[in-house]
């Protein structure tokens, strides 16, 4: 049982990589062509996936404070309920009264 899920671990491992290794821009790769490291991935199995994740894959520029750099456009804020929304309870109450 341990050998399966530790197949199915490297396995994981292998195809996070490989779609990676696609998914990933071209003018980000680093040291060789995005094709290169796709086969490399591909055909090197574990040791072709650590090297991807070791020497292909793109760095996150970091801050001091550990914010990732270089995300120019800012994060859209995160959805609010319903009930977390004053307006929304100001206009529910207008209705519920007959204001509206």
């Amino acid at each position: 049982m341990l050998y399966v899920v530790l197949g199915l671990i490297i396995v994981g491992i292998w195809l996070f990589c490989l779609f990676d290794a696609l998914t990933t821009d071209e003018a980000e790769v680093r040291l060789l062509p995005k094709f290169g490291w796709f086969l490399i991935v591909l055909f090197g199995f574990i040791l072709g996936a650590l090297l991807w994740l070791a020497l292909g894959r793109p760095r996150i520029p970091v801050d001091p404070s550990g914010a990732a750099l270089g995300s120019s456009a800012p994060r859209p804020a995160a959805p609010r309920g319903p009930d977390d929304d004053p307006e929304f309870l100001r206009s529910l109450d207008r209705r519920i009264r007959g204001e509206d």
